[in-house]
C-alpha cells in the first residue's frame, strides 16, 4: 500500500463559484476521488489552512508521495515545512508539482533554479507523447488535447531533467517542456504542466492517466532516516 498526500492550496475554489463548480470538493478532492480507485493507494489530502499546512513532520514521515497543487500563495507555506518536504525528498519520498506549483518552495529548494516560464490565459494546448516507452506515458496515445488551459511557454528556468516525457505545443505557437522527471538523492519528482483551476484539466482521461503512473514512477522503492550526504554549508572565506 502506497501512503499518497495530496497537498492543495483550496483558495481558488472557495473564492469563485465557477471554479468551485467545476471542482466542488476542490482540486485536492478530485485528484483523490480518481486515484483512490486504485486500491493499493491510500489516500490523504491537506490544505494551506491547516495547521502546517497539514504537512506535521508525522503526516510527512508516512508519505510515500506528495502531490502538490499551488498557484496564489505560495509564499504563504511556511519556510519550515517547505525544507521538510525538501528533506524528505532527498531521503526518498516522491514528488508530483502540478501546474502552477513550478514556484512552490519546495520545489524551487529541489531544483535550486528560479522555475519561472511564459505564460498566459485560455489558449488551446496539445500535448504531445515524446517518450512513449516511460512508465509515466503508459497508456497515453501519441498526442491528445485540451481545449482550454492556460499557456506556459519557454524559457522555463529548471535544470536539465532527466526525462523529457511530454511536450505541450499551445495554439499560439509556444511549446512548452509540460512533462519532466527529476531525480534528488533518493527521491523522485515528476513536474505535470496542465491543470489551470478555471477549467476542468482533471477530468481528463489521459491526464488522470499520467497522473496515476506517476504516482507509481515516484514512489521510493527505499527511505532512509538520515540524509547520506548532508546539504553542504557554505565554506568560510
Amino acid at each position: 500500500m502506497l501512503n499518497v498526500t495530496i497537498w492543495n492550496e483550496f483558495i481558488h475554489e472557495k473564492e469563485h463559484k465557477d471554479i468551485a463548480e467545476i471542482y466542488p470538493d476542490g482540486i485536492h478532492g478530485e485528484l483523490a476521488r480518481f486515484l483512490g480507485t486504485d486500491e493499493k493507494l491510500s489516500i490523504t489530502t491537506a490544505t494551506l489552512d491547516m495547521e502546517e499546512h497539514g504537512l506535521p513532520k508525522e503526516v510527512i514521515d508516512n508519505t510515500d508521495v506528495l502531490i502538490w497543487w499551488g498557484h496564489s500563495a505560495h509564499d504563504k507555506v511556511s519556510d519550515e515545512v517547505a525544507q521538510r518536504v525538501q528533506e524528505a525528498v532527498l531521503k526518498g519520498m516522491g514528488l508530483i508539482v502540478l501546474h502552477s506549483g513550478h514556484l512552490a518552495k519546495p520545489f524551487k529548494l529541489l531544483l535550486g533554479t528560479s522555475c519561472t516560464l511564459l505564460w498566459r490565459d485560455n489558449d488551446r494546448e496539445r500535448i504531445w507523447c515524446c517518450n512513449p516507452s516511460h512508465p509515466i506515458a503508459k497508456g497515453i496515445p501519441a498526442h491528445f488535447e485540451l481545449e482550454r488551459e492556460e499557456m506556459y511557454g519557454e524559457f522555463f528556468d529548471i535544470p536539465k531533467p532527466d526525462d523529457i516525457i511530454f511536450l505541450g505545443w499551445f495554439k499560439g505557437g509556444e511549446v512548452f517542456r509540460s512533462g519532466v522527471t527529476f531525480t534528488r538523492n533518493r527521491g523522485k519528482i515528476f513536474y505535470f504542466q496542465p491543470g489551470h483551476e478555471s477549467f476542468p484539466t482533471y477530468h481528463n482521461e489521459f491526464i488522470r492517466k499520467i497522473i496515476h503512473n506517476a504516482v507509481h514512477f515516484v514512489s521510493p522503492t527505499e527511505k532512509i532516516e538520515k540524509l547520506d550526504c548532508p546539504n553542504p554549508q557554505p565554506l568560510e572565506q
